[in-house]
């Protein structure tokens, strides 16, 4: 069950207008009385413009008033011969005539009227469904039932009809029909059950929430409920589940005017959000929209429905109320007439509407001349005998239908789901970004690498060739010596030639097949020049050989030089075509180079414009989660204020629970006389409920009240117990409810049934009961703490933990029962709700634990008992040590004085000293407020010398 008054923040926009409605409306006049008067100004601060006009009527968004007439009841047929019916319905021109006698009557004109035979279904159809079907467009609306009391009225609007569908009224079918027109996959629908009671505003649905304040939002006028619980639905049979908690928690009394008459004002409060999108075929709302949203904004329709029934007006002569009842219908008709003054103001167009005279008249701000569609059904009974009562409610309906509203619409930009939508985008680009920055940075390391392999076969390429260019130098260079000798050699052999010139024309064949053989070697040794040095050398080698073969040869010198000077020329050739193959590769790799660093240049210039659209859509992005957070923090703030409220009530709280459930026990001693006297203002509030329920007592009979516990109907049932603890809570009462039965029919309803309400209820009567010291024993013989540690252990509820926490409490302030309730269960079941975290269920805990320790710590020092603490053997003192300076003042003072009274025990000394408790007595024997517990804490130290030399 959710707390608060919205759903996720977003930036809103208003489309004044509404859809032309659904029936006839007729100016509903007094055919004495003159025209409405023009229309009020609507008094939202908000740009409006007028709803549409159906067909030329100017009162579209006026109140429309729907009247129905009650059937006769046994008290008006009772009655008939000395009082006639002073109704006349006419339904076919919706008028009705008032008759004051036989021959004075008036007649009036409404928008719908209804016979005494007129179905709920048709009641429905005709005055709610209207306004459900405009909300679920997105308008506010009001539906509202006004009238004297036993009219009708809850019957038209509250009635359940879980058995007999044609029974319902209005709220379970608005309800139905919403649920039926709604998608749970993109829409929300959710209720606040509230009503007015003695002029404080109280949770239906959530009991213990009271006094719940109205806030007004000072620049669209909105009215809201911060702290009302607000529960989202999704099907009708959690609908009825709600309807019924909430009509259990309501306020009624039997009268002579009814015998179920509702003594506060209910208010159904039924929030929708539907997802909606502008479109620009809506010619009347697009402009004004379009320049606030772009197209595919995500928008949601929010609008609000309130179904009010109202407490009857009545007469104190003819209801006959009594006490406290008094007091009610005083605040009842105070509120109503209020609410009639505002509807006066409205209708005659008065400067000052007095909304803030009551808190009715604040809550319905909206429904009256405000931004709702508002229909209006009164309710009046046929007799004459009430001829005053159903004058003053016709002229209501009627003053009502000249109320005029300005409807408007109200959409808001879903700023989660665009959130969401950007997130995804943001993801998806950075991922994309990644990858290409990935794919960009593997392909630059493998151009890079190509480049470095290209860079390593130039640089080998150019080594290579720059040795053999020496190598031939060198070779060059020996080949002139080699000439100049053979020059030499040449003169001296001249002789020879003749001798030799057979030999010389053999060895020009041969010359000859050397130099096929040589130009193929050269062809071949250009190919293989880039690949290797070695084959050259070979061939260099060879050529040496020959040449050295050939020197002997002097007729062959010339020639042979010749071709050593032609092999020297091709050499030097093939090494300029080396170094122009070079130049060319050097300049193919400049190329790639220049292709390569103009690629990465365009990758650098895609990655800068993918980061500056990151960005930008970060920029976006950070500005939506700064609105975001801003609401956060508004909301946060809120709760803060909340939070802050209960603190400050915190404290106050076990003396609120005394007095409303007696669970301290008189003789435990654990605060003073002004922590156990009752509070002034709390007996006042609980005189007058006290006062009923004792009247009951003595009219029904207690056996009478104790045999409605075994009741079949649920809501009966509840109700007896609670007048059976609210009878436990009078020490007079406790021993006759023992005796006559009425602890054994408490516990066991308390072990039987499986509702929180008749468990929290029941485990605050057994509280009640314990506080008697002659029922403690009983209880627990009965089985008592078992039961109260079963029903821990299986709920959640920490108002339910709170009553069975003090029950608890209350057992521990007896010594004789200590070991038997710890074979129960009771001690490990006090340690356990210490789950809940509630600070009232913790300061009821901390209770019992210290009346616990102070019993037995009595029982110790006077020698009837001897050992450890039963409550060091299930793990108590440990949680003491940890969490004694965690809670408010109160749960602290009673940790404090309960690890006091453990310590004045001997036996629990290595406990205490192994848990840290040293650290914790020297802490309450400097800083406790209180002195005896200050004094209790030394005397502990000082009279323990293993405390003593643990400090030491």
């Amino acid at each position: 069950m959710a707390t608060g008054g919205g759903w996720a923040p977003a930036r809103s926009v208003e489309r004044h207008g509404a859809p032309p409605p659904r029936g006839g409306g007729g100016g509903g006049t007094r055919s004495k009385s003159v025209a409405p008067g023009p229309r009020r100004p609507s008094p939202s601060p908000a740009r409006s413009r007028p709803a549409p006009d159906n067909g030329g009527s100017s009162d579209s968004c006026r109140v429309r008033v729907s009247v129905r007439l009650r059937p006769k009841n046994s008290e008006d047929l009772a009655h008939g011969s000395d009082f006639d019916s002073c109704v006349e319905l006419q339904p076919e021109s919706k008028r009705l005539k008032l008759k004051k006698n036989n021959w004075s009557c008036e007649s009036y004109k409404f928008d719908e009227v209804f016979s005494e035979n007129a179905s709920q279904k048709r009641v429905y159809e005709v005055v709610a469904k209207p306004v459900v079907e405009s909300v679920l467009e997105g308008y506010n609306g009001t539906v509202m039932a006004y009238g004297q009391t036993g009219t009708g009225k809850t019957y038209t609007v509250g009635q359940l009809g879980k058995d007999d569908p044609s029974e319902r009224g209005i709220m379970v079918r608005a309800l139905e029909h919403i649920l039926s027109s709604m998608s749970f996959e993109t829409d929300r629908v959710a209720i606040s059950y509230l009503q007015l009671y003695l002029e404080s505003v109280q949770d239906l649905l959530a009991p213990e929430k009271t006094n719940i304040p109205i806030v007004e939002d000072a620049k669209t006028g909105d009215v809201s409920l911060p702290g009302a619980a607000v529960v989202e639905i999704k099907d009708l049979e959690h609908v009825f589940h709600l309807l019924q908690i909430g009509e259990a928690n309501r306020h009624a009394a039997n009268t002579k005017m009814n015998t179920e008459s509702s003594r506060s004002h209910a208010i159904l409060i039924i929030h929708l959000q539907r997802s909606s999108r502008i479109k620009e075929e809506n010619s009347s709302l697009s402009n004004d929209t379009h320049n606030i949203f772009p197209d595919d904004l995500p928008l949601v329709l929010k609008s609000k429905l309130l179904i009010v029934d109202l407490a009857g007006s009545e007469r104190i002569d003819k209801s006959g109320s009594e006490g406290h009842m008094i007091e009610e219908a005083k605040f009842i008709n105070l509120s109503l007439t209020s609410l009639g003054k505002c509807i006066n103001a409205l209708a005659e167009n008065s400067p000052h509407i007095p909304t803030r005279d009551s808190k009715l008249t604040r809550i319905l701000r909206d429904s009256f001349g405000g931004t709702a569609r508002t229909s209006l059904v009164v309710t009046i009974g046929p007799s004459s005998r009430h001829y005053s009562e159903t004058s003053s409610t016709i002229m209501f309906g009627q003053r009502a239908m000249k109320v005029v509203n300005t409807i408007k619409l109200k959409e808001e930009a879903d700023y989660e789901i665009l959130y969401k939508k950007m997130e995804r985008e943001v993801d998806q680009l950075t991922s994309e970004m990644e990858r290409q920055q990935k794919l960009i940075k593997s392909e630059k390391m493998q151009l890079d690498k190509k480049f470095k392999e290209s860079e390593r076969s130039f640089h080998d390429l150019r080594m290579t060739s720059n040795m053999r260019i020496e190598n031939l130098e060198k070779e060059k260079c020996q080949l002139e010596s080699t000439v100049k000798t053979l020059m030499r050699d040449l003169e001296e052999e001249k002789g020879q030639k003749n001798l030799l010139s057979e030999q010389i024309a053999e060895l020009e064949k041969l010359l000859n097949k050397n130099k096929q053989q040589q130009q193929l070697e050269n062809l071949s040794r250009t190919k293989i020049l880039t690949d290797t040095t070695k084959e050259h050398e070979k061939e260099m080698e060879e050529l040496l050989r020959q040449l050295q073969e050939e020197r002997h040869c002097s007729s062959s010198l010339k020639d042979r030089m010749s071709v050593l000077q032609q092999e020297l020329c091709d050499a030097q050739s093939s090494a300029q075509l080396q170094e122009s193959m070079a130049r060319e590769l050097e300049k193919k790799l400049t190329k790639v180079t220049e292709e390569l660093t103009s690629q990465v240049q365009s990758l650098k210039e895609k990655i800068s414009e993918l980061i500056s659209e990151k960005e930008v859509i970060y920029e976006e992005l950070k500005s939506t989660q700064e609105k975001v957070q801003q609401e956060m923090w508004q909301r946060q703030g809120l709760e803060d204020q909340i939070l802050r409220l209960e603190r400050s009530t915190s404290d106050n709280y076990a003396e609120e629970s005394k007095t409303s459930y007696g669970m301290v026990r008189s003789g435990s001693g654990l605060g003073n006389a002004a922590f156990v006297s009752k509070s002034g203002k709390i007996r006042e509030a609980l005189s007058g409920q006290r006062g009923t329920i004792s009247k009951i007592f003595e009219e029904v009979g207690l056996p009478n009240v104790l045999a409605l516990l075994k009741s079949e109907d649920l809501d009966v049932q509840i109700h007896a117990v609670k007048v059976v603890a609210n009878l436990a809570a009078e020490d007079i009462n406790q021993e006759r409810i023992v005796e006559e039965g009425g602890l054994d029919a408490l516990l066991s309803v308390l072990e039987t049934s499986e509702n929180t309400t008749i468990h929290r209820v029941t485990a605050g009567a057994v509280a009640n009961l314990a506080m008697n010291g002659s029922n403690q024993g009983v209880i627990m013989n009965k089985g008592g703490a078992r039961l109260l540690a079963n029903v821990s252990s299986k709920t959640e509820d920490p108002q339910t933990l709170r009553m069975v926490a003090g029950a608890i409490a209350n057992l521990c302030g007896n010594e004789k029962l200590h070991l038997m309730l710890k074979q129960d269960g009771g001690i490990k079941a006090l340690l356990g709700m210490v789950r809940s975290g509630h600070a009232d269920v913790i300061a009821q805990i901390a209770r019992g634990i210290a009346n616990f320790a102070k019993c037995e710590s009595r029982v110790i020092s006077q020698g009837h008992r001897k050992g450890r603490s039963l409550l060091i053997e299930d793990g108590v003192l440990t949680w003491m040590v940890a969490n004694s300076t965690r809670f408010s003042a109160s749960t602290r003072r009673h940790i404090e004085l309960a690890f006091c009274h453990l310590a004045q025990n001997e036996d629990n000394t290595c406990d205490i000293i192994a848990s840290g408790g040293i650290k914790e007595l020297l802490r309450i024997s400097r800083e406790s407020p209180r002195d005896d517990t200050r004094n209790l804490a030394k005397k502990a130290l000082d009279s323990n010398p293993a405390f003593l030399r643990e400090i030491q």
